[in-house]
């Protein structure tokens, strides 16, 4: 098809005395073309006209009203939805190939008649007055820690003025995990914003039924800050939109740089932290010179962090369990019916009895969850096998692989005595220890033997007799030795 350039050439070769042919071929155009243009004297733009008319009768018009009806009433409606409807109804009137026919009306229907659609108002923003934060899922990004996949968040804090962010690995959306990041990000900010905004977090902001915007424990931050807080609307993320966009952009500058890296693995939780810092500090560097003027605008900070540490005082029931943030976790049976303090920390729950530490537990994610530790309740269970066939959380009670296989041999094997030849095996790892128990499970699996707690005692008496002469085999130090070597040194040199 010829364009306007061409023809703009055309002339000019024309005006210059080159005849039509070689004009023609100069420009890529068929004489007849060429001559065309010549005499017409306007340019292809100027005659293509705008067509009104439709080229094909429209499938949809006797339609149309109860379409316009449904979309009136059903914003939300898809074309999709409508198409697959008219076809139930009107069986063998509507082929699927005239849906693309119906989404471009119901398109042109929704930009010429259809509802109003939200207006977003961007914002002028100031140095030094606004901090966004929010939390953002990274499981997607196939992270791993020694070949374990590492499901994680990151706390993300942002200044909107200089886009200037940090962030702090977490494992939930707890106000634990919310005052750990944003106090981490103040102090490497070096400095406090007027205002903080977080969307509409249940840690955070009270729910409707309560007159006060934030909870307690939150305001007592902002407090110790002295940062005015503030909350999205519901429903509005796009009201924390520098934090929302920044998420998208950090996320996949960490996926570029684990391409470039060639693995996706880390050795330990440390080395993963150092990458991700190094990440923040190669996308802070484009924005130094808008983050020093921010600088000067920002509050000192007060002389100590806040430790927002929530402590709890419970009693210990009757199963050897605690109930915490509405997760269960055992703790030894000797502390039964007695009452203990609790402190829940960001990553972790430390349990307090006559104000020493008794136990320091991993803290659940999510609500309705479950760790039991089986060295708490082995003794029970060795007294009471009984209890351990539909035990609530019998599934806290295979510590590896092979405890889980050793209790699916027995139960083939001795069916009526699975559940206490297994707990005389998990009993076996509380006293002596977990990782020989596995060792032997791994040597009596493997060769097939035939499985019970009286061979795994054996086996483990071996091992436990190998460890013996192995400590036994240390030859005494012979004083004579060095005192030949040091004769030797002497007379080398000349003493």
């Amino acid at each position: 098809m010829v364009n306007d350039r061409q023809v703009w050439r055309l002339k000019k070769m024309l005006s210059t005395g080159k005849t039509l042919e070689l004009s023609a071929l100069k420009t890529g155009m068929d004489v007849k073309t060429a001559r065309k243009y010549r005499d017409l004297d306007k340019f292809p733009s100027e005659l293509n006209k705008e067509r009104y008319w439709r080229t094909r009768s429209d499938p949809y018009k006797s339609a149309w009203s109860e379409i316009e009806d449904l979309l009136e009433n059903n914003p939300g409606l898809e074309a999709k939805t409508i198409f697959e409807w008219l076809q139930r109804r009107n069986p063998g009137e509507f082929q699927d190939g005239q849906l693309r026919t119906l989404q471009r009306k119901i398109k042109h229907w929704r930009a010429t008649a259809g509802p109003s659609k939200e207006v977003m108002f961007p914002q002028k923003h100031y140095p030094g007055k606004l901090s966004q934060s929010d939390f953002t899922h990274m499981e997607k990004l196939g992270v791993t820690i020694k070949n374990v996949p590492f499901n994680h968040m990151v706390f993300h804090f942002v200044l909107t003025w200089s886009n200037w962010e940090a962030g702090s690995i977490c494992y939930s959306e707890t106000l634990e995990s919310l005052a750990a990041g944003l106090q981490d990000a103040l102090w490497k900010l070096g400095g406090v914003t007027s205002k903080h905004q977080t969307d509409r977090l249940s840690a955070a902001v009270n729910n409707l039924s309560d007159t006060r915007q934030f909870t307690d424990r939150y305001e007592a931050l902002m407090n110790h800050y002295g940062i005015v807080g503030q909350k999205t609307q519901p429903a509005s993320p796009n009201e924390n939109g520098d934090v929302e966009q920044s998420h998208y952009r950090f996320k996949k500058a960490i996926d570029q740089a684990l391409m470039l890296r060639g693995n996706r693995d880390f050795a330990s939780l440390k080395d993963y932290r150092q990458f991700i810092d190094h990440i923040f500090e190669q996308r802070n560097r484009g924005r130094t010179v808008r983050f020093q003027e921010e600088l000067k605008h920002l509050r000192p900070l007060p002389s100590f962090k806040i430790d927002m540490v929530k402590q709890l005082a419970v009693t210990v029931g009757p199963s050897s369990t605690i109930r915490v943030d509405h997760n269960v976790y055992s703790v030894h049976s000797r502390l039964i019916g007695e009452s203990v303090v609790v402190f829940v920390h960001e990553d972790e729950i430390t349990v307090q009895y006559g104000g020493r530490v008794v136990h320091t537990l991993p803290r659940l994610v999510g609500n309705k969850k479950h760790k039991v530790d089986y060295r708490h309740i082995i003794d029970s269970l060795i007294r009471k096998p009984g209890a351990f066939k539909n035990y609530r959380y019998k599934s806290d009670l295979f510590p590896s692989m092979y405890f889980r296989l050793a209790y699916d041999l027995l139960s083939k094997e001795m069916p009526s005595r699975c559940d206490k030849e297994y707990l005389d095996i998990l009993h076996l790892a509380a006293t002596c220890g977990e990782d020989r128990v596995t060792k032997v499970l791994n040597i009596v699996i493997d060769q097939n033997l035939p499985l019970s707690a009286k061979l795994v005692r054996q086996y483990f008496a071996k091992t436990e007799s190998q460890y013996e002469k192995e400590d036994a085999a240390v030859m005494p130090v012979n004083i004579a030795d060095y005192d030949a070597l040091l004769q030797t040194w002497e007379a080398s040199h000349g003493k």
